[in-house]
């Protein structure tokens, strides 16, 4: 295949949008990857922008849901600049904020958990929303941790009767770390949550050990991350972890492979994971797994390229080392049906992060 112009651009904030058909995406990429590596959910993505550019912030992990009056609500992470992108680790916080359309303008944004201090799981941040409706009521999961490291990182879930809370969080996280030993005895990470079809609900988790973080193969990426299920009988646990936990694992592939950030969705009866790649492919693109169960999953696929594949940025700042790739992965589902597809990535006009959405096709 020969490469194809692209068709249109456009000017949007953080970089000049690339709109291209499904032959040019192929071909652009036909260096790196094959065709068999490419799912056909990417080529039903169609890009919008960034959204919630916000000064004096770092703007992460945002979540979407859409209200009974049908303006799209958001969950996201945020943290004062002046930390640089570690402050997640730190002094991360959960902000709301509201809009008529997916890709904005948002506004009435304000915070809803912070981090309590000392004596509380999430006393030094809250970061990784993820919102769900369940059964007639909001439950927001996110994490925190206490000490300002990953080794206190928990999940945990916050409650509401309504999108503009006010929100209930418990003393205790929801999910803790597995016995010493185990393979996700150093944290519980990055919830993802779908109430099946058999009326259980599920918690899909990452996590990794002591032990791969203390003695990491690569000590520019401590630990392998992998991930794991936990089941319920109710929505506010408590959680059973699955008997043959990890679900996914790529660590025999070698090269320290993993994955992180993974979401999962329903569409047309078949379960399907967006994660972000590091390492079966590279450390640039999404993958999408997908599965009849929930449980076994396929072998990853491309779900996205990289941020320039999409944009045109200005050149990498010295201070933004994950500059150029998607993160976070959540999915707006409306009606039964995904519709759009919210990412974080470092950049735009004030070199922070910021969400950037797609449409779904």
């Amino acid at each position: 295949m020969k490469r194809r112009n692209f068709i249109q651009k456009s000017t949007i904030a953080g970089g000049a949008l690339l709109i291209s058909g499904w032959k040019s995406w192929a071909s652009f990429q036909n260096e790196k990857y094959t065709v068999n590596d490419i799912s056909d959910f990417s080529k039903r993505l169609k890009p919008l922008g960034r959204i919630l550019e916000l000064d004096g912030y770092y703007v992460w992990g945002c979540s979407p849901i859409v209200a009974p009056d049908g303006k799209v609500h958001v969950f996201f992470s945020r943290w004062s600049s002046s930390k640089g992108m570690g402050g997640w680790i730190n002094s991360s916080e959960i902000a709301h904020a509201v809009a008529d359309q997916p890709d904005g303008p948002y506004y009435n944004i304000e915070t809803i958990l912070a981090p309590r201090g000392e004596g509380y799981f999430d006393g030094t941040t809250c970061h990784n929303p993820h919102i769900q409706y369940i059964d007639g009521k909001y439950f927001l999961f996110y994490i925190g941790n206490s000490n300002r490291k990953t080794n206190t990182k928990r999940i945990a879930v916050a409650t509401s009767e309504s999108l503009n809370g006010p929100w209930e969080r418990p003393d205790q996280p929801l999910l803790e770390v597995g016995e010493k030993g185990a393979w996700d005895d150093h944290c519980t990470s990055n919830p993802s949550f779908i109430k099946h079809p058999n009326g259980q609900y599920w918690l899909y988790y990452k996590a990794w050990n002591d032990e791969e973080y203390m003695n990491p193969v690569n000590p520019k990426i401590r630990g392998n991350r992998k991930y794991g299920l936990a089941i319920a009988e109710n929505p506010e646990g408590p959680y059973l972890r699955y008997s043959e936990n990890p679900i996914i694992d790529y660590s025999s592939f070698g090269n320290n492979r993993q994955l992180e950030d993974g979401n999962v969705f329903m569409e047309n009866g078949k379960f399907y994971m967006l994660a972000r790649d590091m390492g079966r492919f590279d450390h640039e693109v999404g993958i999408i797994l997908e599965s009849d169960d929930g449980i076994h999953w396929s072998e990853p696929k491309i779900s996205y390229f990289g941020v320039s594949h999409y944009i045109d940025q200005a050149p990498k700042p010295t201070h933004l080392s994950k500059y150029g790739r998607f993160e976070r992965p959540q999915i707006l589902v409306q009606n039964g049906k995904p519709t759009h597809l919210f990412v974080t990535t470092q950049g735009g006009k004030f070199e922070s992060s910021s969400p950037f959405v797609f449409k779904i096709d």
